[in-house]
């Protein structure tokens, strides 16, 4: 399980660091079965998916960087191809144990969760850098969400 734990921890690193919750479990989770990481772009490509869907404070960014994980390793890359046959099975599986994660805030959303309105700046600024913000609500979600996909992943395509 010690990579499970270096993944988790890698995301939530990548979370302190600046990357968005989405960014962050997509970068930290890729490798699971690619051996190259997201090229900038697509991580850059995920960045709008922060603060619940363009700072709307909807769906939370950790499951969008999951949901984006899991089409980065299992997704196809042409019409003409097939997606792995456990893509949808996995991504239902992980919207599935997400709302699990964030049942303690009341919801998926991004506003459940944070806490925060992303249009009040100094709002933002202190969740950013104030320790005891709403923001731990944040980092253990995405700790979360990166064990719970890298479960899924492993134990699902082991199985298959």
């Amino acid at each position: 399980m010690k990579e499970r734990e270096e993944i988790a921890e890698k995301a939530v690193q990548l979370f302190a660091e600046g990357y968005h919750c989405s960014q962050a479990v997509l970068c930290a989770c890729a490798e699971l079965l690619r051996d190259e990481p997201p090229s900038p772009e697509v991580v850059a490509a995920m960045a709008p998916f922060a603060g619940g869907m363009g700072s709307s404070g909807e769906t939370c960014g950790a499951l969008s960087g999951a949901l984006a994980t899991i089409g980065f390793t299992l997704g196809k890359k042409a019409p003409e191809q097939d997606n792995h046959k456990q893509m949808c099975s996995i991504s239902y599986a992980m919207v599935q144990k997400f709302a699990h994660i964030t049942e303690p805030y009341g919801s998926i959303r991004c506003s459940d969760i944070a806490q925060i309105d992303w249009k009040d700046k100094e709002a933002v600024q202190n969740f950013r850098t104030n320790p005891d913000s709403t923001r731990k609500n944040c980092v253990h979600v995405v700790r979360e969400t990166s064990n719970t996909l890298y479960d899924l992943i492993t134990d699902k395509l082991e199985k298959s």
